[in-house]
């Protein structure tokens, strides 16, 4: 995989983002089997091919409320990363962004697990595996998010588009009848004194043209259908909801402890992310302080799971864009993962990962599983990074 990132600051509220990405391979079972899949940067349709496209497009303006409290004129510091180029930020800020990108670039965010690239590679450690979020088959939407940082606390609203089919690489542009509502509430503060912290409380409604597993369950059950298919059952306009919680305690000496959980509605097909109605997740990750090498290690575990609609749904035989053995003996999925990250020279890491497996795909009558990744890292910096 390789991202070209590349932004402009046009003043300083007014930043504007470009990323191309190439993406390419087809991953274990061609990304197929596993709810919990073991690589978030395999794209889940390899029938894509692996040619240049645009990731992310779009502009973000900040800019200050007043009685900002915070540093000299109400302001703080704020460092330069790939997608944030502003050299300070008011205290108290609305900022909004709006076109071509990631739901989870604003949302679900975690430094425990996010970060596919140095840290977690696991599709259900990295986000919320119950977030369904708005995505094509690449992971990128349309769409416009608003945030309100306050001292302490923030706020975050999204409104994206929906793929026209269950991990589909289309936008359905009839937004009155397909979107996704995203509301995000974040605080602050740690539970350890002396030490940071964050919670955030994660809610989501997607409108879309989705199928009921309930629907067709009956169908096949009273002859109407001879084929058991989900997809035989979407509707324009139907609703799909959830909620989440993250959390990131620093406990000193490199050492943070994070965790998610999260549930959606299970009655509802799968639709943009992964085949999950039920997730829990706890870690740990170790970051050196060294500032020649920036190693760094984790250890976590995922819990994944299905309502009782979806569940009967794959016992019966049905299939979804990732799922379906022809019969089912169901069990939670359980997935340990752990990686080591080390930091060469350059922009250059190295790493191994390891992740254990228990009933993937939900099925007793698999597994366990146990899959061994190398991986390199290379991050080119910028020569000439701009000044405040």
């Amino acid at each position: 995989m390789a991202t070209l990132f590349t932004g402009l600051r046009l003043d300083r509220r007014t930043e504007v983002f470009l990323d191309l990405e190439s993406a390419g391979g087809g991953g274990i079972s061609q990304a197929f089997g596993l709810a919990g899949f073991t690589n978030l940067d395999v794209v889940r349709n390899p029938s894509l091919g692996a040619a240049p496209y645009v990731a992310r497009a779009y502009v973000r303006y900040t800019v200050g409320m007043d009685g900002g409290t915070g540093g000299t004129g109400g302001t703080e510091p704020h460092a330069a990363e790939l997608h944030a180029l502003l050299p300070a930020v008011p205290v108290r800020r609305l900022s909004v962004a709006a076109g071509k990108l990631g739901t989870v670039d604003f949302f679900d965010l975690n430094t425990g697990g996010s970060d596919s690239h140095l840290q977690f590679m696991n599709w259900t450690i990295d986000n919320n595996g119950a977030y369904d979020y708005a995505a094509d088959t690449r992971g990128y939407t349309i769409g416009a998010v608003a945030e309100f940082h306050d001292r302490g606390w923030a706020a975050r609203w999204g409104e994206m588009l929906m793929p026209k089919v269950a991990n589909g690489i289309e936008y359905d542009w009839n937004v009155a009848g397909a979107h996704g509502d995203n509301v995000e509430f974040e605080l602050d503060h740690g539970v350890l004194a002396g030490h940071p912290g964050v919670i955030r409380l994660l809610g989501y409604l997607n409108h879309a043209n989705m199928g009921s597993y309930q629907e067709a369950l009956d169908a096949f059950a009273a002859g109407r259908d001879t084929v058991l298919d989900v997809a035989a059952h979407r509707r324009p306009g139907r609703r799909k909801g959830g909620a989440g919680l993250t959390f990131e305690q620093d406990v000193g000496r490199g050492l943070l402890a994070f965790g998610r959980i999260g549930a959606n509605d299970g009655r509802v097909e799968s639709f943009a992310y992964t085949e999950v109605d039920r997730s829990g997740e706890i870690g740990v990750t170790w970051t050196s302080r060294s500032t020649s090498r920036r190693d760094r290690s984790g250890i976590a575990l995922a819990v994944n799971g299905l309502g009782t609609q979806h569940r009967d749904y794959l016992a019966r035989g049905g299939h979804g864009f990732l799922l379906g053995d022809g019969a089912l003996t169901y069990g939670p999925e359980r997935i340990v993962e752990a990686y080591y990250t080390r930091g060469v020279r350059g922009g250059l890491s190295l790493a191994f990962d390891i992740q254990y497996i228990t009933d993937p795909g939900y099925n007793r009558d698999r597994g366990p599983v146990t899959v061994f990744s190398l991986r390199a890292h290379l991050d080119v910096p910028d020569p000439a990074p701009a000044r405040p």
